[in-house]
C-alpha cells in the first residue's frame, strides 16, 4: 500500500518511519532542507505548504496513494496565512482528483471544552471548544467529515509527550502554577504511532477515536511525579483556587478495535 503522510514532523516523521517498513510512504515538509532527512529514511520526500499551495507538488505528493494522514498541527491564524480549516479545505479538491478514498486525521481534545464539573469526555461527547485553536480544530474536522468522496478517521489526541517535549520542562521551577487538581490528559508519541498505524492496518474508516493514556493522576501530583523523576526543580503549585478541567476516556473503543492497551 501506498501511504502520503502531510506533515512529517514530530509524530508524523516517526509515523512514517514505521509505516516504511511495510508500505511505500510519501512524506511532506515545508521547506527544501528538511528534504534530506526523509530520503534517508525511505521516505518520498515532497515539498508540500499549504500557505503557499504549489499544485504540481501537492498532486505528485498525492498521486498513487490509497491513505492520506493529516498530521500538521492547528496554529491560530498569523498574519497573512491561511486559516487551519481554510488549509484544509483547499486540500480536499487535490485528494479527490488523486482518488484517495481514506484519511486519517490528527485531531486534538482541545475540541472538548472545560468546566469545574470535571466531566467525562469520550468520542461520542458532544464536541464543545472554548479555544480558538479548539475551534479551529473542530471546523477543520468537519470539512474532512462533509465530504462523501472519501472516509475519514479522526483521532482526537490529548497532550503529546515523548522525546525531549514535555510540559514539565517549561513548568519545572517555577512559582504559583494554578489548577493543581485539574487532571492531565496526555498520551506519548508511541502510543500515538501505535494507534494510528493499527487504524491504518485494520482499515477502520469512518470513526472518532479518543486517545488518551488512561492513568487519571492530577496536575500537581503528575508534574511533581515527573520532575523528580528527570532530576527536574519540582513546580510550585497554588494551594486552593477554582479546579478546571475534563477526564478523557475512551480507551475502550481503542481497545476494542485497534487491540491497543497502554502500558
Amino acid at each position: 500500500m501506498q501511504i502520503s503522510i502531510l506533515g512529517c514532523g514530530w509524530l508524523g516523521l516517526p509515523l512514517a518511519e514505521s509505516l516504511v517498513k511495510t508500505h511505500i510512504v510519501k512524506g511532506s515538509v515545508t521547506t527544501a532542507a528538511k528534504l534530506p532527512v526523509l530520503q534517508e529514511k525511505g521516505i518520498l520526500p515532497f515539498q508540500v505548504d499549504l500557505n503557499n499551495p504549489d499544485a504540481d507538488a501537492i498532486n505528485g505528493f498525492l498521486h498513487g496513494s490509497e491513505v492520506l494522514v493529516i498530521a500538521i498541527p492547528p496554529k491560530v491564524r498569523a498574519e497573512g496565512a491561511i486559516s487551519y480549516p481554510d488549509k484544509l479545505k483547499a486540500l480536499v479538491p487535490y485528494t479527490i482528483q488523486a482518488g484517495i478514498k481514506k484519511v486519517l486525521f490528527t485531531s486534538s481534545i482541545s475540541v472538548y471544552g472545560e468546566s469545574t464539573d470535571i466531566p467525562e469526555v469520550d468520542e461520542v461527547t458532544e464536541p464543545n471548544p472554548q479555544t480558538e485553536s479548539g475551534k479551529q480544530v473542530r471546523v477543520a474536522e468537519r470539512v474532512l467529515q462533509s465530504c462523501n468522496d472519501f472516509s475519514t478517521t479522526i483521532v482526537r489526541l490529548g497532550g503529546l509527550v515523548g522525546g525531549e517535549r514535555h510540559p514539565v520542562y517549561h513548568l519545572s521551577g517555577r512559582d504559583n502554577i494554578e489548577n493543581p487538581d485539574g487532571p492531565v490528559n496526555l498520551i506519548n508519541r508511541e502510543e500515538c504511532v501505535a494507534i494510528l498505524s493499527q487504524i491504518i492496518g485494520r482499515s477502520v474508516w469512518g470513526e472518532v477515536f479518543t486517545a488518551v493514556h488512561p492513568e487519571t493522576k492530577t496536575r500537581r501530583e503528575y508534574y511533581t511525579a515527573v520532575a523528580k523523576d528527570l532530576g527536574l526543580i519540582a513546580p510550585n503549585f497554588v494551594q486552593g483556587g477554582t479546579t478546571v478541567g475534563k477526564i478523557v476516556k475512551g480507551q475502550e473503543k481503542l481497545q476494542r478495535l485497534l487491540g491497543v492497551t497502554f502500558s
